[in-house]
């Protein structure tokens, strides 16, 4: 198991079970399953670091403002930096979700 995969599943236990990883997965496709995993539950974080993080709010966006319009909304966003293993500033961002 790689370093980073190995941090990913550490990351999942600080959360509850609906964490999801934005990852390189096209954007609509990615919508698409949050949509279903609404139908089980009223609440999900989205997890993206570095250059993922523009396909996550464009993701939250997605869902808030066209499929589930009114029936949704950004409950919280938060933004913050780590150094990696190469010294370098990794930027990431938690965007929770709420359906009403």
């Amino acid at each position: 198991m790689s370093s980073e995969e190995n941090h990913q599943s550490a990351s999942i236990k600080e959360y509850d079970s609906n964490v999801i990883h934005i990852g390189n997965e096209p954007i609509m496709q990615t919508a698409l399953n949050l949509l279903n995993e609404f139908s089980t539950t009223k609440k999900i974080i989205l997890v993206a670091k570095g250059e993922q993080i523009p396909n996550a709010v464009a993701v939250a966006n997605i869902i808030t403002e066209n499929m589930l319009k009114g029936n949704s909304k950004i409950d919280d966003v938060l933004l913050d930096s780590e150094i990696n293993n190469e010294n370098l500033m990794l930027s990431n961002i938690k965007i929770t979700l709420l359906k009403n």
